[in-house]
């Protein structure tokens, strides 16, 4: 299928959907308690301001440009790809930037939505601003050292792991022992057909041996949203890490990153919770295969679970030396970001958006910029089997987020045959219960409270009752109850986000390249709304 009109799109207010934090609620609604936590709006009013204070904060774009397109050497590159790497090196050229792990064949459907999302900003932008030039671009969080979290995929309900000896950064790990999964995935890749060919061969491209992990991520994300003008960088570079030496040596000696973020995050938890935990040192110290905290004990500073160990004089001299080795966590890893990128705004997940809430104060610290931050676009795929289903049970987008147990229980109430609930009994013993008191009443001062617990027993047995009424109605309902369960398991896998559970493939081997141009036609430029992508056939 390559027909962007064999779908239809959806929207509900994240508000509604259930699955959001009450802070992302609060964000989205521009409650005022929050306002002092970030810098622009998510709209198109806030970006303008964005984009007007983004020239005050100038960054290195030769050496920018320069690294991508030694990273993009020895790809076949798009030419809106190749447009915008150049773009780059013009003063009036804005990054829209994402970042995410190199999880491997992306890990998650969201993996693809939040590069979407950037380049449909992007775009918006543009024609906003015609005097400005926008380019996406994903920042893979390759220095990450989870391999946990980033070694293992989903498709067809089947998890896959990566079993590799290797250790360190995940992005410079080598994919050469990885052959062996590709191949127990490509034995039940499918169905047959173009897409299923198109799918292993750049599968085959991106992982085959001799890359590293964040060298075959990039070539993953070319491959499939090249066409999107979408640039991948790769940040582990000394000569990027040039620019954060500053702040890098700041971090070390004099732990300011802990001192600033923790005044905010307390402010912060007077009403919602903090996201990311903040440490003395905010730095990681990596080699190959290696990606430890320092600590700092008196005058020494320390590399966890190594036998390396600094003076003030040695540490200044590595951190000069080899930038590259010191690699900021959380905290520090968005203001590396803003430092080397002209980025107006950041596009992230819940989790991003709560933790960027932490780092205004810090970034003013260091008089850096702050974007503006955008809530990614959220997206459920409906298959047309369960949008046939989903008009059968007669069920609305508002029920279909409904949990799976409550949704049944609602269900049967509704349709079963059954009518009968708890709530008329209860009501008739509240007021048997209050007749019998009252009559005790002359008899004895303390027997209301015998009468009391009686009538408790009584009532704990009459929702004991209701419990086996609802079971004989689902039993009668089994059917029903069953297709529920099917479609809940496909747009809520484990009653879970689908989009935090599997992965592009089945959807790209079911629909092509045409996924990817829905899923960027129908993107919310500002993600206020969760996108639900309804297929016919």
């Amino acid at each position: 299928m390559d027909n962007i009109a064999d779908c239809t799109a959806q929207y509900l207010p994240i508000q509604n959907t259930g699955y959001f934090s009450s802070l992302i609620k609060d964000y989205l609604e521009a409650a005022p308690g929050l306002r002092p936590f970030y810098a622009f709006t998510p709209d198109d009013a806030g970006m303008k301001e964005a984009i007007h204070s983004r020239a005050a904060h100038p960054v290195d774009r030769n050496t920018l440009v320069s690294v991508l397109r030694e990273q993009y050497a020895h790809l076949e590159v798009s030419d809106a790809v190749q447009q915008n790497i150049e773009l780059l090196a013009k003063d009036n050229t804005y990054t829209i930037c994402t970042a995410h792990q190199p999880n491997l064949m992306s890990g998650y459907l969201y993996f693809v939505y939040k590069i979407i999302h950037a380049a449909k900003l992007a775009q918006h932008l543009s024609a906003q601003h015609p005097e400005a030039q926008f380019v996406p671009v994903f920042y893979i969080g390759s220095e990450d050292n989870d391999l946990d979290e980033l070694s293992v995929f989903r498709y067809e309900g089947k998890s896959y792991r990566w079993n590799t000896t290797q250790t360190g950064a995940v992005g410079s790990m080598h994919t050469d022992d990885l052959q062996e999964l590709i191949s127990d995935l490509f034995r039940v890749l499918g169905p047959v057909g173009v897409e299923e060919q198109a799918l292993k061969r750049i599968i085959r491209t991106a992982y085959g041996g001799g890359h590293t992990i964040a060298q075959a991520t990039r070539i993953l994300v070319n491959e499939l949203l090249g066409f999107l003008g979408v640039v991948v960088l790769d940040a582990n570079d000394a000569r990027l890490k040039k620019s954060f030496i500053p702040v890098m040596k700041e971090e070390l000696l004099q732990h300011t990153a802990q001192q600033v973020v923790t005044q905010t995050s307390e402010a912060l938890n007077a009403q919602y919770t903090a996201q990311a935990f903040v440490r003395p040192i905010n730095l990681f110290y990596m080699k190959e295969g290696l990606r430890e905290r320092i600590e700092r004990n008196g005058d020494q500073w320390f590399v966890l679970n190594t036998d390396i160990v600094f003076n003030e004089a040695q540490l200044m001299q590595e951190v000069e030396e080899h930038p590259e080795r010191f690699s900021p966590n959380v905290i520090l890893r968005g203001m590396y970001q803003e430092t080397i990128l002209p980025d107006v705004a950041f596009i992230g997940g819940g989790s991003e958006v709560a933790y960027w809430m932490q780092l205004k104060d810090l970034f003013t610290h260091y008089k850096a910029f702050f974007p503006a931050i955008v809530l990614r676009q959220s997206a459920m795929i409906v298959g047309p089997k369960s949008v046939a289903m989903q008009q059968k049970l007669n069920l609305s987008l508002e029920e279909l987020f409904i949990k799976t147990e409550p949704l049944i229980n609602n269900y049967v109430a509704q349709y079963g045959d059954d009518s009968w609930n708890v709530t008329a009994l209860q009501q008739q013993l509240e007021t048997l219960e209050q007749e019998t008191i009252d009559q005790l009443a002359d008899l004895d001062g303390q027997l209301h409270l015998s009468a009391e617990a009686v009538f408790t027993k009584i009532k704990k047995q009459a929702e004991v009752l209701e419990k086996k009424v609802r079971k004989a109605a689902k039993r009668k309902m089994a059917d029903r109850v069953q297709q529920i369960q099917q479609l809940k398991e496909h747009t809520f896998p484990k009653d879970s986000l689908q989009e935090r559970y599997d992965t592009f493939m089945p959807f790209y081997l079911q629909y092509g390249q045409s996924f990817f141009e829905a899923l960027h036609q129908y993107t919310d430029p500002y993600g206020k709304e969760f996108l639900v992508l309804a297929y016919n056939r």
